[in-house]
């Protein structure tokens, strides 16, 4: 009989990813802000006056048609890779996803942003509006779902809450 230590642990049932758009939610943000290996923070104005100083460009702000290009390119880079999509919202200023996949959170977070990158610049080129570089902030928030209740929960949250 194998040793339990060396029996593998079943991963999450899916993932609940979050992630903004560059410059719209900033360090510092009155919302407040989670500041890496040490949480949710207090809104602090000095420290959102310094991030705002320091962005290369405006506030990424996407409209209507841009919101459509991605989610349409995470629903084909997700089909293509076989992950299981059960949710996909893009609003404004952030992107929710609720995904199965059998790799880590933070390597789908990563494909997922730069295939949107891809398909926003490209559709930028074709309606000859180049210009922007930045369109998402780094990192994201990832959860785990580890019970049907709480897929069914944030499923619902991304679909119907927003």
């Amino acid at each position: 009989m194998p040793d339990p230590g060396s029996i593998p642990m079943s991963g999450p049932l899916a993932y609940f990813l979050t992630w903004t758009t560059y410059g719209t939610w900033l360090p510092g943000d009155e919302r407040g802000w989670v500041k890496e290996r040490r949480g949710i923070q207090l809104p602090d104005y000095k420290v959102e006056h310094e991030a705002r100083r320091k962005l290369n460009e405006s506030p990424c702000v996407l409209d209507h048609r841009q919101r459509e290009i991605v989610e349409a390119t995470i629903r084909q880079h997700c089909d293509v890779r076989k992950w299981e999509l059960h949710a996909v919202a893009c609003r404004t200023n952030h992107v929710h996803v609720v995904v199965s996949a059998p790799i880590s959170p933070k390597i789908v977070i990563e494909q997922l942003k730069a295939w949107c990158t891809r398909r926003l610049k490209e559709d930028q080129f074709r309606r000859g509006t180049l210009g922007r570089e930045e369109w998402w902030t780094e990192g994201g928030s990832k959860r785990f779902l580890n019970g049907e209740s709480s897929l069914e929960a944030t499923v619902q949250y991304v679909v119907e809450g927003q």
